[in-house]
């Protein structure tokens, strides 16, 4: 009979030091505490997004874990202009055994804002994947239909050119302005809604661009290059074309946000979008083409504008910076208003080029100019001269 030699194998010792060992008054509690709610009863958005990016005022008692070449660590409040209340007060000195003496919750108004879509990662996958499946839907089911058989030659020519066109926008302030002033923002609520608006916007380029690739299939005449030419040489789009690639410039993320959201979009993206594509689809035989355009649409009029503007009401109504917050953002109107006035000027050649035509472009310009003008009285914000333009 054989035995099994002995083998030397070591023992567990338990500490009580593995992670769930210890009990605590809240260890069986699925929400945290370490934040004071926005309303009584603190939501799962919340919970996932709030205190998740770290500040050395509340707590890291050593600081920024990493820094950039020239010295500065983490997320400095200096990237923008902007204040909010608590900015100016030092960050706390760290020392052995200082632990989490910093200020307290929340340690500078940045922390207050929450955005009332409530985004974070889950919220855009679901909203993405469902806008993206119906736009799906409508185009395949105008595909079997041949609903692109009605479309008028002018049109067709219409869409490459000038429909297509508008992706090259999306594209760039999605990419650079959008997807980089998310990661100057110096929370992680704000981090979440300027990346969703970014993700919009390279989602809604993407929309553009696989439905001009439908288009280059079903109909013969359509040009799907079309598009190229006109961005890069049609006068008709140099004065969009300039100032989109001034918007992807700023460095200042809060400016950014705000020519983008609150100056461009309304007094271009809108006219353009509302004002001539969605008015002029219809009669020219198109009822797929407004689906497209109307998706960013909805992305920008009720969810981009909405965070924008409960992002810029905190900060006009500070309770420590609002006078110099409301000096900077009449600065940012005065600049880009005229800019964003002419670039949609030099687009007047459009609202001409259908054989059925939308309302007139000084009509769409003035529709524009008082939905502008509504953003800023909701901002508590004055009308710069220069709409008079």
């Amino acid at each position: 009979m054989t035995t099994a030699p002995e083998r030397s194998v070591p023992r567990v010792n338990f500490t009580d030091a593995e992670a769930g060992a210890k009990e605590f008054p809240d260890s069986t509690l699925r929400h945290y505490n370490y934040f004071t709610p926005a309303k009584r009863k603190q939501s799962h958005y919340e919970d996932m997004t709030v205190e998740v990016q770290p500040d050395p005022r509340h707590y890291l008692a050593q600081g920024w874990l990493y820094g950039f070449a020239d010295g500065v660590g983490g997320y400095p409040l200096e990237w923008t202009a902007l204040k909010a209340w608590g900015s100016d007060r030092p960050i706390p000195e760290r020392g052995p055994g200082s632990g989490g003496k910093g200020y307290p919750w929340p340690a500078l108004g940045w922390h207050e804002f929450r955005d009332p879509n409530e985004e974070w990662e889950l919220t855009l996958y679901r909203y993405n994947a469902n806008v993206v499946r119906q736009l799906n839907q409508n185009i395949e089911a105008a595909r079997q239909a041949k609903a692109f058989d009605q479309w008028n030659d002018n049109w067709v020519d219409f869409v490459a050119r000038h429909v297509g066109a508008w992706m090259h926008v999306d594209h760039g302030l999605g990419l650079y302005l959008f997807a980089n002033a998310n990661r100057r923002a110096p929370t992680n609520m704000h981090n979440n809604a300027i990346s969703v608006n970014s993700m919009h916007r390279i989602r809604s380029a993407q929309d553009l661009a696989l439905y001009n690739l439908t288009l280059s299939e079903e109909i013969d005449r359509f040009d799907g290059t079309a598009h190229l030419e006109t961005w890069n040489s049609d006068p008709a789009w140099q004065g969009v074309h300039e100032v989109s690639e001034d918007l992807t410039a700023i460095w200042d993320w809060c400016e950014a946000i705000f020519a983008a959201n609150v100056v461009f979009e309304p007094l271009v993206g809108e006219l353009f979008r509302s004002g001539l594509v969605q008015q002029a689809s219809a009669p020219n035989g198109d009822f797929v083409t407004p689906t497209v355009v109307g998706a960013e649409e909805y992305d920008y009029a009720e969810r981009d504008l909405r965070y924008t503007t409960a992002m810029f009401t905190l900060l006009v109504n500070d309770k420590e910076f609002a006078a110099h917050n409301k000096e900077i953002l009449q600065s940012w109107l005065t600049n880009w208003v005229p800019r964003c006035i002419a670039a949609s000027r030099t687009l007047q050649p459009l609202w001409s080029q259908s054989d059925a035509k939308p309302w007139r472009f000084e009509d769409g310009l003035d529709r524009a100019k008082k939905r502008f003008a509504g953003i800023l009285t909701e901002l508590n914000l004055e009308t710069p001269k220069e709409l008079n333009q």
